[in-house]
């Protein structure tokens, strides 16, 4: 088959399958957009990663978005936000692709989860790299400067739900055990950030373990409406990406096998779904890109 090149898509970005939680909710608020996501299954978990590893992995995975055309990319994973988005923008971006943005989501959730919070006490659950980036707490402070942040991280969630164990028994011990860690560190807290894309299919047992009075934030919808206020103020922006009249197309892929993408991203995505394969391999001092897709 041919390649795909999809000049003028958004490309939404994630180590795994979490991301597509972010993109469903994208896609319903901006459903007149073309969209490429790739997880990066092969390489997956980066939340227990070096800040090195994150940033050269999320660096190569968004160059291979802008060899796809895509002008603007999104990080739909809390660890490439926390560890290489300032890097990407500040250090690559003027280098590489000048003309093009990548965004994350720590910034748009930052600006209003204080919104959510009567005492000012704010839970954070994430990934250990996150949580050791420091970025949300680093965040939050600017725009809410009062505001007490906690943090726990919960190194058994992404592998439960990779694992698709989030709906049984066995993960209730420790989704319970990360909550209690957390709640212990402050019982002011009333508003717990699910501070990874993934967090959101562990709700039901999130919701039966959490206080009664504590509120659960995930993403998706913080970060789709961002975008839109985004792509409202740069005109510029807008202009280089392709719209349609109707919906748009929606291209899936993965670092890994298809099959196991495929079966596996219907629980985050919503409906099924059909990937590509593709193949990206460091060399160097640049990144060489083997697109192979599958039907």
């Amino acid at each position: 088959m041919a390649e795909i090149s999809q000049a003028g898509a958004i490309g939404i970005f994630d180590s795994g399958y979490g991301g597509l939680t972010v993109m469903k909710e994208i896609v319903k608020a901006l459903p007149e957009y073309d969209y490429i996501y790739l997880g990066d299954n092969a390489r997956a978990p980066y939340g227990t990663r070096s800040f090195e590893t994150v940033y050269r992995y999320t660096l190569e995975c968004v160059q291979w978005f802008f060899e796809k055309g895509c002008p603007l990319v999104i990080l739909a994973c809390n660890t490439a936000s926390a560890k290489a988005l300032r890097t990407i923008q500040q250090n690559d971006l003027p280098r590489i692709a000048p003309e093009k943005r990548v965004l994350g989501v720590i910034r748009p959730t930052a600006e209003v989860i204080g919104n959510y919070s009567a005492t000012e006490n704010i839970g954070i659950l994430g990934t250990n790299g996150t949580v050791q980036s420091e970025s949300y707490r680093i965040e939050i402070s600017k725009f809410f400067p009062d505001a007490s942040i906690y943090q726990q991280a919960c190194p058994m969630w992404v592998p439960i739900v990779e694992n698709s164990e989030y709906d049984q028994e066995g993960a209730d011990y420790f989704v319970k055990k990360s909550i209690d860690q957390l709640m212990d560190q402050s019982g002011k807290i009333d508003t717990i950030l699910l501070a990874c894309t993934h967090y959101p299919l562990l709700m039901p047992k999130i919701s039966k373990y959490k206080p009664e009075n504590v509120k659960i934030i995930s993403q998706g919808h913080i970060v789709a409406l961002s975008l839109k206020d985004y792509l409202n103020r740069h005109s510029e922006m807008t202009d280089r990406l392709k719209i349609n009249k109707t919906e748009g197309e929606r291209h899936f892929y993965t670092t890994d096998s298809t099959e196991d993408f495929d079966r596996h991203a219907s629980h985050f995505y919503g409906r099924e779904i059909q990937s590509h394969h593709v193949e990206i391999q460091h060399t160097g001092s640049f990144t060489a890109i083997k697109t192979v897709e599958t039907n």
